[in-house]
């Protein structure tokens, strides 16, 4: 049984199904977090939140690659990701708070464009350096 657990495409398979599951688990936080409904604002064609939810699928999936690619065991991958995305999630609040002249939640909602793509930036290159710290 251990050669079929040890087996590259089942392993491939394993991380990749779970890195589905956090993906899927960390954009319902996300979503949680959001004034708005991101999958009805994408609908309707608000490319600023597509732009911001693109930005935030691709930070997440770039912590999940790090923590795949530094730690042998799923679980470990896992805790990585999780905390990856809490600096990550924190790091959207830090954006915030740091302009206190608008709400980024509302100027996204409105299709702010510039706001949406900094807000892409953002997640992205968060993503790097959380991820460069995953051991």
């Amino acid at each position: 049984m251990s050669d079929f657990w040890g087996n590259v495409f089942i392993e491939t398979a394993a991380r990749y199904s779970v890195a589905i599951l956090c993906l899927v688990l960390f954009l319902v936080i996300f979503e949680l977090v959001t004034s708005y409904k991101n999958w009805e604002e994408i609908k309707r064609g608000n490319f600023s939140v597509a732009m911001a939810t693109g930005g935030k699928i691709f930070g997440i999936a770039n912590i999940i690659r790090y923590s795949i690619q530094h730690n042998d065991t799923i679980l470990e991958s896992i805790a990585w990701g999780g905390y990856g995305f809490l600096l990550l999630l924190f790091g959207y609040f830090i954006f915030e708070f740091l302009t206190p002249t608008y709400k980024i939640d509302q100027e996204i909602a409105n299709d702010n464009r510039a706001v949406g793509f900094i807000s892409l930036v953002i997640s992205v290159g968060l993503s790097y350096v959380i991820g460069s710290s995953i051991q």
